[in-house]
Order: structure tokens, then sequence, then C-alpha cells
């Protein structure tokens, strides 16, 4: 078993404009979405009605995506300022503790 344990650290986590990756994505589920619509008729004659349905489930879990990376961005900005704040706070002459 010993040969599938890793022998390296993880590397960290890639921080990068996750708002408008999310976005990007929903947008992009939903234009499918819409792109699809005008052909319903031809995707269930042929059993595939569910491709649009996928597209438009895509778009929704987007949405929810968006609002939970929205407020977790804040969140980490939040906790950023409370840092900065408790670390010039810290560094102020006279400050007590």
């Amino acid at each position: 078993m010993e040969k599938w344990t890793p022998k390296h650290e993880a590397p960290e986590p890639l921080e990068g404009p996750v708002v408008a990756t999310i976005t990007g994505g929903t947008i992009l589920w939903f234009v499918l979405f819409l792109v699809q619509v005008p052909f319903y008729g031809w995707f269930d004659d042929r059993g595939h009605a569910w491709w649009i349905w996928a597209c438009l489930a895509g778009a929704g879990l987007g949405l929810i995506g968006i609002w939970y990376v929205r407020g977790r961005d804040a969140a980490i900005k939040r906790a950023a300022a409370q840092a900065a704040a408790e670390d010039a706070g810290a560094a102020a002459p006279g400050a007590r503790s």
C-alpha cells in the first residue's frame, strides 16, 4: 500500500476570478438552453429532450453558484480587512491588548 502514498506536499489551491468564471459558465448554459428551445420537437422525437432541460438545470445551478461564490469572496475580503485592522491596531504605539 505504500506505493500509493503521496511523497510530496499538495500544491496550494489556485485563486482566480472565481465569480467571473462561474458567471461565464452560467451564461453559457443559459445560451445553450435558448439555442435548443426552438428545436424542442426535433430533440423530443429522438429521445433527447433531456439535453434542453440539462442546460436549464446548469443555468439554475449556476445561479446558485454565483450566489455562493459572491458570498465566499465577500467573506474572504472581510476576513482580510479584519486581519489588517488587527495588525494595524497591534502595531500602533501605546495600543493595549
